[in-house]
């Protein structure tokens, strides 16, 4: 097992973004995803994150060079077996993320730490599919990774003390501010957060204002930097019902449930800007 060496299951906009801030940290990352395809995607969206660093001059091309040596893309699992953690980073689904789970239980080092980056589901739940549930933690990064300084640090029922203290370090090591959450249904930022959006949604769908004039609302009256609505287009529909979905059937409490008109967006594929229409249109 190699303290300094990352691995990073999913290569989407989570993985990729992950994959990035470790790197730029010095440490070495191997990003897995299910095709090839969908490694090089990642890796190019890594290259452009960079890229646009550059342009603002926060970044030299020479540092952006020495980032990317540092990420391996490929699709075999077996590549991260010698990581000394491994971050799941696979969409928010709790079937796929138990089944890669099982298979990183019998790939990992007995001394590895493995972490799920899931912005919603049970860390205790997840965990119970290993042989090491005491070596499980959540590690729950905000979109986009490279900007957004904060890390969530999840414990199960199961993770130990020396898990835990290792995962605080890890993020302080690559730049991020940690904040200790107990295992919860949305943890703590998405449990304040996403319930917000979703009234936004049944203000909008009552008609109590237009999408435009909520969000200028939020922004000029609650001093918030994106209104609820842009928010949600940038956090993706899908990923917001799911969320709001594990809430509904964790609380058992009608205040959690989906907004129709959310439901109806996801239902037409209107997901936000990963299909360039949501809430708004985008370019």
């Amino acid at each position: 097992m190699d303290a300094k060496s990352i691995g990073v299951v999913g290569a989407g906009t989570m993985g990729n973004g992950i994959a990035q801030v470790c790197a730029a940290a010095g440490l070495q990352v191997t990003m897995v995803d299910v095709s090839e395809a969908a490694v090089q995607r990642g890796l190019a969206t890594l290259r452009g994150s960079l890229d646009r660093l550059i342009k603002k001059g926060a970044l030299t091309p020479a540092a952006k060079e020495a980032t990317v040596a540092r990420v391996a893309g490929t699709t075999d699992y077996g590549a991260l077996g010698g990581a000394g953690l491994v971050i799941e980073a696979a969409t928010e689904n709790l079937e796929v993320k138990l089944r890669i789970l099982r298979q990183l239980d019998e790939l990992v080092s007995p001394d590895a730490i493995v972490a799920t980056n899931t912005s919603s589901l049970s860390i205790t739940q997840l965990a119970a599919v290993g042989r090491r549930p005491e070596r499980f933690v959540g590690l729950h990064f905000f979109n986009p990774v490279p900007m957004m300084a904060l890390v969530e640090v999840i414990r199960g029922l199961q993770t130990s003390d020396e898990t835990h203290a290792r995962a605080l370090a890890f993020a302080q090591d690559i730049g991020k501010t940690p904040i200790t959450v107990k295992n919860g249904p949305g943890f703590a930022v998405n449990r304040i957060l996403c319930p917000m959006i979703n009234e936004a949604i049944f203000a909008l769908q009552e008609g109590m204002a237009s999408a435009e004039d909520i969000d200028t609302g939020m922004k000029l009256g609650c001093n918030h930097p994106i209104g609820p609505l842009a928010l949600a287009d940038l956090v993706g529909l899908d990923t917001l019902l799911a969320v709001m979905q594990v809430f509904y059937e964790g609380f058992n409490d009608p205040k959690y449930r989906p907004a129709p008109l959310l439901k109806e967006l996801v239902a037409a594929g209107r997901l936000g800007r990963k299909t360039k229409r949501g809430f708004f249109a985008y370019e």
